[in-house]
């Protein structure tokens, strides 16, 4: 009896297990990828190629040599084609580089013109350590010299400031989330409007490429991202200047001025290290490049931009897309389905569907050996979530730096 009862107990665990992520399955777009197979998306989008990891490209001539970023893209901007990328959509930290998608969800809501009292209220969550442009409460701001704030000096204090405006952070974070699922940005999960570190906080290389096209179609996005510098309040008739953080834009530290860049914007954190999204036009073509995470510190996000970008001008003028940015599903882009892989394997595992010939989970509660089946199918649901659930831990923690976190 006693084994019997063993019995009974581990089939309805076996039922519960099976059923749970049947019935309780998350949004594709909040489903974890584990590090180590950074294309596994539950939906690939921008095509087949870019579900794998390593290069993609194309009737091209060689890359720029020494890249060693986790990731990168470089698009035309016009047409959307990828030319050219490496773990597209490997989910990482995006640090201020959210911003993009923070401007392109809020920017249209208020005048230019508008001005605004700040209290201490709007800046009583601003995280410690976070880069500030230096909003005092109490002093009177304009609209538009808050999304100053947010560009050129990539100031926190700035997006908490619109982000109150807005009614609230909270607010704000959901619709930022529901304007990358508009996009069609299912690498990306918000948790907060800033970029700051947060566990679960991820985007991709493809992700960061399509917030900054959708943006740069608007014109003061487009006049913001490419202000070198302005004058910012500093109380009464005070002001001091602020200077674009983007180094390719304003050639600091260094660097030297790229030909033609429109923006668009950089951002750092201990944890995401460096990662920059930059657009430039030359000749009448506009290409987007985004470098996320070099292992190399300093100015090797900028430089690796530049010859990405440069490659995309001279070489790339021959590659053939491997993919293509898709258009929002407002403006009526085709929402995105699963696209197979080489031999369709990888595709049907990271959608969770059968292969040929197997069964679903459903089907085999269906078949004559009832019992039999059902403790199969829960014993293999509940190895499959505590993989999950290992996979998504691996993902969250901290993958470098454990010091004080400072953002640019």
């Amino acid at each position: 009896m006693r084994d019997c009862s063993r019995l009974s107990r581990r089939a309805v665990l076996g039922l519960t297990a099976a059923a749970l992520p049947l019935s309780a399955a998350a949004p594709a777009a909040a489903l974890p990828l584990s590090a180590a197979a950074p294309a596994a998306a539950t939906t690939v989008v921008g095509g087949e190629r870019l579900a794998h990891g390593g290069v993609q490209v194309r009737g091209a001539s060689a890359l720029p040599r020494k890249l060693d970023a986790r990731a990168w893209l470089v698009a035309d901007g016009e047409s959307g084609e990828v030319l050219a990328s490496f773990n597209a959509h490997r989910r990482l930290a995006p640090a201020s580089t959210l911003k993009m998608l923070f401007a392109d969800t809020v920017l249209g809501k208020f005048d230019r013109g508008e001005r605004y009292k700040v209290t201490d209220e709007d800046l009583a969550d601003v995280p410690a350590g976070s880069s500030l442009v230096g909003i005092k409460p109490g002093i009177t701001y304009t609209v538009e010299q808050l999304w100053q704030g947010v560009f050129l000096r990539s100031g926190n204090d700035a997006v908490h400031v619109l982000s109150h405006m807005n009614g609230g952070i909270a607010k704000t974070v959901a619709e930022m989330q529901a304007r990358a699922q508009d996009l069609q940005a299912l690498d990306t999960r918000v948790v907060s409007p800033d970029g700051f570190d947060h566990k679960g906080q991820l985007s991709s290389a493809y992700d960061l490429t399509l917030f900054a096209r959708s943006g740069l179609k608007g014109a003061d996005f487009r006049g913001y991202c490419g202000t070198r510098t302005a004058d910012f309040p500093a109380g009464g008739r005070k002001t001091f200047q602020i200077q674009n953080t983007d180094r390719l834009l304003t050639g600091a530290w260094g660097l030297d001025v790229y030909e033609g860049l429109i923006g668009v914007k950089n951002g750092y954190t201990s944890h995401a290290g460096n990662t920059f999204t930059g657009a430039a036009t030359r000749g009448g073509r506009t290409l987007l490049v985004t470098v996320m995470h070099p292992h190399a510190g300093g100015n090797a996000v900028y430089e690796q931009t530049a010859k990405l970008l440069d490659w995309g001008f001279e070489q790339g003028s021959s590659a053939r897309a491997v993919g293509a940015l898709v258009e929002p599903l407002s403006a009526g882009g085709a929402s995105a389905s699963p696209a197979p892989g080489a031999d369709g394997k990888a595709a049907r595992a990271a959608a969770g569907a059968p292969g040929p010939g197997h069964p679903s989970s459903w089907r085999l509660l269906e078949g004559a050996a009832g019992s039999a089946a059902l403790l199969g199918a829960g014993a293999w649901a509940l190895r499959r979530r505590l993989t999950r659930g290992r996979a998504a831990a691996a993902e969250d923690r901290p993958e470098s730096g454990t010091g004080g976190r400072r953002r640019t």
